[in-house]
């Protein structure tokens, strides 16, 4: 169960320690800044100390935790967040250090998670997460669980269980495992009757904030949330679209990427995230008015092969068209297809709706038949597993124009 706790408002800073990384610290900085909103906090400061690598007691070494002491004194702040994971030994460490709580970006993610869970499947999933993050840390947020006070990095279990040991934690752990084995059954018999119907599966992916719930909307009507902050939307939604008067497909949304995504998050939401390894069609939809596009970009290529879903025929969109002052003709090199989209303005949706549909009908086999009259029964196969473009009854028979794929070829 997830609790509820009083909104307090944070004032945190922000802290990174540039150690050559492919990301540049302020840029990894300024997203870390953009979650700590989402999750309720202003951010008072921001700091960032170059090395070689973390310190391993610490995070930062000492001058800067004096730095940090004097600029929490100056600012008035409540806490700390640092832009990577922190072992239970540096938070232990930092917390002694400067008297203020101590977060990391995992903690942020899950406690953004936490806040954003609407359905039991997605409460399971993040109080699992959570639960698996603190027990390899009891020792080091010690402190910081006995505290009663709301605000980020307390919401859902953690900020009453001082008192549970591991023992209890590791039941805890295992009850929601069984029970996620349940969702995840009942997750692949739904998978089945999918494949089962014939009917294709498109997954959108793509960085978090991209726009994936409005491209859905979009499309389908869908009524999912819309909303500027990251994680707006963790449960999978799927809708049917007709993409001409035959050719029906299925369009499934998945929780948003980001970098550094917490292992104990991609772990408890695996069963979400795998929508993408096992659709047939990925739409990469891109936020193509972010600075950091290309980055993002990459990252969700990255996260696709963790996951196994290479391989497949992927539509990028470049979305958000409409937030640019000068449009220009971006490419996805990766993708198959690269189409400019506003799911503001509908820009680009019918091109999508073409793409998907020569995507389709590459796999799928044009017929065009006679039937008897007593062959009635085949139409029906091509009417459930096929698509029926137009049917015709003459003097000899049933005239069929058909599209059928493969595996019912030979019964057609």
């Amino acid at each position: 169960m997830l609790y509820d706790m009083e909104h307090v408002e944070e004032r945190v800073i922000l802290v990174a320690v540039e150690a050559g990384g492919e990301i540049p610290a302020d840029q990894s900085l300024d997203e870390l800044a953009e979650l700590a909103k989402t999750a309720g906090a202003q951010v008072a400061g921001r700091v960032i100390q170059a090395r070689e690598s973390v310190h391993p007691g610490t995070y930062v070494g000492k001058g800067k935790i004096e730095e940090l002491k004097d600029l929490i004194w100056e600012t008035d702040a409540t806490g700390i967040i640092c832009d990577d994971e922190l072992t239970s030994a540096q938070l232990g460490n930092l917390e002694e250090a400067l008297s203020v709580k101590i977060m990391d970006r995992t903690l942020l993610i899950l406690d953004i998670f936490a806040a954003r869970a609407v359905s039991g499947e997605g409460k399971i999933q993040v109080e699992l997460a959570q639960l698996r993050y603190r027990a390899s840390r009891l020792s080091g947020l010690g402190k910081s669980l006995s505290r009663l006070g709301g605000g980020i990095g307390t919401r859902g279990p953690g900020e009453k269980k001082l008192e549970m040991d591991r023992r209890l934690i590791r039941e805890r752990i295992s009850r929601l495992k069984r029970e996620l084995k349940d969702v995840e059954r009942h997750r692949d018999l739904i998978r089945a009757q999918r494949r089962n119907s014939g009917l294709k599966v498109a997954a959108l992916v793509g960085y978090t904030s991209a726009g994936k719930s409005s491209i859905e909307n979009a499309l389908t009507d869908a009524g999912i949330l819309e909303d500027a902050m990251l994680f707006s939307t963790l449960d999978t939604t799927t809708r049917s679209l007709m993409l001409d008067n035959t050719q029906e497909i299925l369009i499934t949304d998945t929780v948003g990427f980001i970098r550094k995504l917490p292992h104990h998050l991609v772990e408890a939401f695996k069963s979400t995230l795998e929508e993408a390894k096992y659709a047939d069609i990925i739409i990469h939809v891109v936020d193509a008015s972010n600075p950091q596009m290309d980055t993002q970009m990459h990252v969700v290529y990255e996260t696709l092969r963790q996951l196994g879903a290479e391989g497949k025929p992927v539509v990028t969109l470049f979305n958000k068209q409409d937030r640019l002052e000068h449009p220009v003709n971006q490419r996805d090199f990766q993708a198959d297809y690269s189409i400019l989209t506003s799911a503001k303005t509908g820009q680009g949706l019918d091109e999508l709706k073409e793409a998907l549909l020569e995507i389709i009908r590459k796999d799928q086999i044009y017929i065009e038949r006679l039937y008897d009259f007593g062959e009635a029964g085949k139409i029906q196969l091509i009417r459930s597993r096929g698509q029926l473009v137009s049917e015709e009854y003459v003097p000899e028979g049933i005239a069929v124009k058909a599209y059928v794929p493969p595996e019912i070829y030979g019964r057609v």
